[in-house]
């Protein structure tokens, strides 16, 4: 066959088509070339042919170049890791065995105490329950009348790392860094403290967005029997509140107990608890011991703290 034989054949095959170029090295075919409109990547038009109005092709194209939207139900790998750490931690925390695996230990408007005398570990046992809450995403609201604030934030370092060491668990500082926002340390002076002082604080922190806690830890609180009606008071407002706290109360040597091992100089404020909790030297050992309320544990789990790091463990 000639060569303007074939070059005529192939003109006859093509006519009433057209061409363009989709990508280098690659031809698409269109049929019905008069209604055929290209699509420029540096235009957001549509450039018909001849200036015809034409429907627009391309919008699945132009669509699918627009800026990805992420889906709100992506799982980071990062979080989900530290979800993943944080439910270990809970699975592994002795605090489970007494009844502290769900967030129902103290409801609205309730206070717990834990008892003991001066050294002992009241702090670093409250730190341990304030560690627990704050792994489950609670807001926590830690207020101490007798250190300042950077020791009670070296109270939770150092609690997290003898934690974090003992179960030699990796990405500490990832996990350290996502319970911080919910956690927040306050201070008064023991005599300064009083309910309508820590209700004006409270309003300012959460009417203005700064923080809401659900948990508050008031460590140092001076005990006596005259301070009936400011718990009283303190109750109902973190009621209104939806708050619970816990606080630590010194006990002394030579002081006696009643029947509900409850120290006969705090036995009409007991009405005000809902769970007390002994810290009780035994020779080198620290036993922790359920005085009111979470009894279940107290007889089937023998908790104690160890002496060295102040950590809870089973015997």
């Amino acid at each position: 066959m000639a060569k303007s034989d074939r070059i005529d054949k192939l003109n006859s095959k093509v006519k009433g088509k057209a061409f363009f170029h989709s990508a280098p090295h690659q031809t698409t075919e269109v049929s019905n070339a008069d209604s055929f409109q290209f699509y420029s990547p540096h235009r957001n038009d549509i450039l018909p042919l001849e200036g015809k109005a034409v429907p627009d092709r391309f919008a699945d194209v132009r669509k699918s170049r627009e800026p990805f939207q992420k889906s709100p139900r992506v799982i980071y790998i990062k979080e989900r890791y530290l979800n993943m750490l944080k439910k270990d931690f809970i699975m592994r925390n002795p605090l489970g065995m007494m009844g502290y695996d769900s967030n129902e230990n103290l409801k609205s408007g309730e206070f717990g105490a834990v008892l003991a005398r001066a050294g002992v570990g009241k702090t670093a046992f409250l730190v341990q329950l304030s560690l627990n809450a704050l792994l489950r995403g609670k807001n926590v609201l830690h207020i101490s009348l007798e250190d300042p604030v950077n020791k009670v934030s070296l109270w939770y370092q150092e609690v997290f790392n003898l934690i974090t060491e003992q179960y030699q668990v990796d990405k500490i500082n990832q996990l350290w860094e996502s319970l911080l926002p919910h956690r927040f340390i306050m201070t008064f002076r023991a005599e300064g403290f009083s309910v309508p002082k820590l209700k004006e604080r409270l309003s300012d922190l959460m009417e203005q967005n700064i923080f809401s806690p659900q948990m508050i830890i008031v460590d140092g609180f001076p005990f006596d029997n005259s301070v009936h009606p400011s718990l009283s008071e303190l109750k109902t407002l973190l009621y209104n509140y939806q708050m619970s706290a816990w606080f630590t109360i010194r006990t002394h040597r030579h002081e006696e107990h009643g029947p509900d091992g409850i120290p006969t100089q705090l036995a009409q404020l007991s009405d005000l608890f809902e769970i007390v909790i002994q810290l009780l030297p035994v020779g080198k050992e620290i036993h922790v011991k359920a005085t009111k309320g979470a009894e279940s544990f107290s007889e089937q789990i023998d908790l104690r703290l160890d002496p060295s790091t102040m950590l809870i463990k089973t015997s």
